[in-house]
């Protein structure tokens, strides 16, 4: 079995977790890939038995490795999607982390975790991704989003007014500091602390959020991510906005018209069998804390 470690670092109190995996798939004969950047914080952590592979990107994993572990926070994980792609391998996160809403793993169950990927008894778990279009290519290749796409103002000025389009029909011009485009995985993230709603992972939907609108009467909305979503920004006091792509950003000229639909590839996360999506929004994000529950 052949499995890639991505990471950035983490601190001293999992060491020890970091240094029984290691040990763990050593023991099970795993040919190991090692994110090379990272490999240099780990040489510092863990000791090493067996040569591990080093790689950069998404063509030194593509068709060569079964499963990748994310060592870090739900940013690390994010990051992840960088690099396996449309390639279909399946990403599990131990969290070092705070919350650790994707990067779910704690170190405490780390052995577990990998002795139930062993034996198979996980359940893959399918995650849409959006994609952005515009004539600048904006983003590249890496113009695809498993959270969000947040466009926002620049600085602290004056609000923008984002013109939106739904299947080339008018929907709303947004007077406000920005707007997201979600997906059903971003619905727990920067568009629910805007007062987005939670949708649940296979829902096949995209939602609107405005940030700090100015309107009392603007709402999010929840469309199927079979629409595509234009977004075009009224020149104002600023020429340039900032647009988002997870954790990638850009400035950008106002002038640039945003096309948002739906990726053409999904990314496969491996979940536990004794974990579920709504076990997980009560216990990280508190969901329905209730004292007579």
């Amino acid at each position: 079995m052949n499995i890639a470690l991505y990471g950035k670092s983490f601190s001293e109190s999992f060491d020890s977790s970091i240094q029984q995996l290691v040990l763990k798939l050593e023991k099970a004969k795993c040919k190991i890939y090692i994110y090379e950047p990272f490999a240099l914080f780990l040489k510092k952590k863990v000791k090493f038995n067996t040569e591990a592979h080093l790689y950069n990107g998404y063509s030194d994993i593509k068709g060569k490795v079964n499963y990748l572990i994310s060592i870090g926070g739900d940013g690390t994980m994010l990051n992840t999607i960088n690099l396996v792609r449309d390639s279909g391998i399946p990403v599990i996160g131990i969290n070092t982390g705070r919350l650790g809403f994707l990067s779910s793993i704690a170190k405490e169950d780390v052995i577990e975790t990998i002795d139930l990927i062993f034996q198979k008894k996980f359940i893959l778990e399918e995650r849409s991704l959006l994609k952005l279009e515009t004539k600048e290519l904006l983003f590249g290749e890496l113009n695809f989003a498993l959270n969000e796409l947040v466009v926002m103002k620049k600085d602290t000025s004056s609000m923008i007014t984002i013109n939106t389009y739904v299947n080339n029909e008018f929907l709303n011009s947004y007077w406000a500091d920005g707007l997201i485009v979600a997906t059903p995985t971003g619905s727990t993230a920067y568009s629910l602390s805007c007062g987005g709603p939670i949708i649940t992972p296979e829902s096949e939907n995209f939602i609107i959020t405005p940030i700090a609108t100015h309107n009392l009467t603007v709402r999010p909305i929840v469309i199927p991510d079979r629409y595509s979503i234009k977004l075009k920004i009224s020149d104002g006091r600023n020429k340039r906005s900032l647009v988002s792509l997870d954790s990638r950003t850009l400035t950008m000229n106002n002038s640039i018209e945003l096309c948002i639909s739906r990726a053409n590839f999904k990314i496969n996360f491996l979940r536990l069998e004794k974990e579920n999506f709504f076990s997980t929004i009560r216990n990280k994000l508190m969901w329905g804390l209730d004292k007579r529950n």
